[in-house]
This record gives structure tokens, C-alpha cells and sequence, in this order.
């Protein structure tokens, strides 16, 4: 995988104290890493990097929308996202980025790159379960959510069944609340 130049960082023309950096996030972004969940994003990326005399703090703050297909319907809708980021990058004999916070770089280095951060703190941000908001208010209407309805347990039926349960099994119950 070939860097993208504009996620470039070159910090040793850089004075020490905090620089602002701005990046908007579309599909093809995702699609530099073979990533195909979004139908389309729109994403802003805000990168405060701090340079310090030893060492140098960046923090990521993203905010914007990603298109996905709903779980249970698979209707597209633009899911909101947010996240925030704080790595540190120090100087080291070599590259390690074992830790999950902390980036070691060779001291000869004039330039990070920092796409792989941005990728996985996104697409993170996306919750696992992704349900269509229209489902969770009932006002999207689908035949996949009209078919779930058909094959959904009527809870009267589960009520009935509590209610005739042997008189016996009581008793054990009982056993349960007594102390």
C-alpha cells in the first residue's frame, strides 16, 4: 500500500508550539485501502500537532457522516459519526508502533505519515450494529421490516404460558426468596 501525500507530516521545517491541519474525507480515501462498507462519506478531519524539543503530540478530532446500509433492512442511510485520537510520536533507534498510543520513529526521520491512524480511528467510530434510525421510530417502511413482523413471537402468547405453569414448581420458587 502506497502512502497518500496529503496525510504527510513533514515536521523538521516546523517551529516548536502547536500547528493546526484540516483534511476532508471522502470515498476515495476508503477506497486507497480497499475498504468498500461506505456508499459515500464526508468526513472532517481536525489535527492539532504539537511539536515539542523531544517529542510530538498529535490529537485527532473527526466528525462528519458515512452512508452504510441499515443491518436489518439494508435501506442506505448517513450514519453520524465522532472520534477523538491522542497519539505521541518519539524519537527511538527504530520504528516501533507496537503501542497503541505511543509511535517510535528513527531519529533521521523529517516526516510522518499519518493515514493509517485516520482509516482505523473512522472506521471505529462506526457502531457494530448498524440500524437504519427509521426502524428504531417506526416511520421507515420496507418489506424486509414487514416481513420481520409476520415472523415476530406475539408476546400474548409468551404471557399465557407464565400463567398456567404446574403449582408444584411454586414451591421451588419459594425456595429462591427464602433466607
Amino acid at each position: 500500500m502506497k502512502n497518500l501525500k496529503d496525510f504527510d507530516i513533514p515536521f523538521k521545517g516546523l517551529k516548536e508550539g502547536k500547528h493546526d491541519f484540516e483534511y476532508q474525507i471522502d470515498n476515495t480515501f476508503f477506497e486507497h485501502f480497499d475498504y468498500e462498507e461506505f456508499n459515500g462519506s464526508n468526513i472532517k478531519l481536525d489535527l492539532l500537532f504539537n511539536k515539542k524539543s523531544t517529542l510530538m503530540e498529535l490529537h485527532f478530532e473527526v466528525s462528519g457522516t458515512v452512508n452504510i446500509n441499515c443491518d436489518l433492512t439494508n435501506e442506505p442511510f448517513d450514519q453520524e459519526i465522532t472520534s477523538e485520537y491522542d497519539l505521541v510520536v518519539k524519537f527511538g533507534d527504530d520504528y516501533n508502533d507496537e503501542l497503541e498510543d505511543i509511535l517510535i520513529i528513527p531519529h533521521g526521520e523529517h516526516q510522518i505519515n499519518i493515514q493509517q491512524y485516520v482509516y482505523e480511528m473512522i472506521i471505529l467510530s462506526v457502531p457494530a450494529k448498524r440500524v437504519h434510525p427509521g426502524v428504531k421510530d417506526g416511520s421507515l417502511k420496507s418489506e424486509i421490516l414487514d416481513r420481520l413482523e409476520d415472523y415476530q413471537i406475539d408476546s400474548d402468547k409468551n404471557e399465557t404460558n407464565t400463567e398456567e405453569i404446574d403449582p408444584r414448581w411454586n414451591k421451588l420458587k419459594n425456595l429462591l426468596t427464602d433466607k
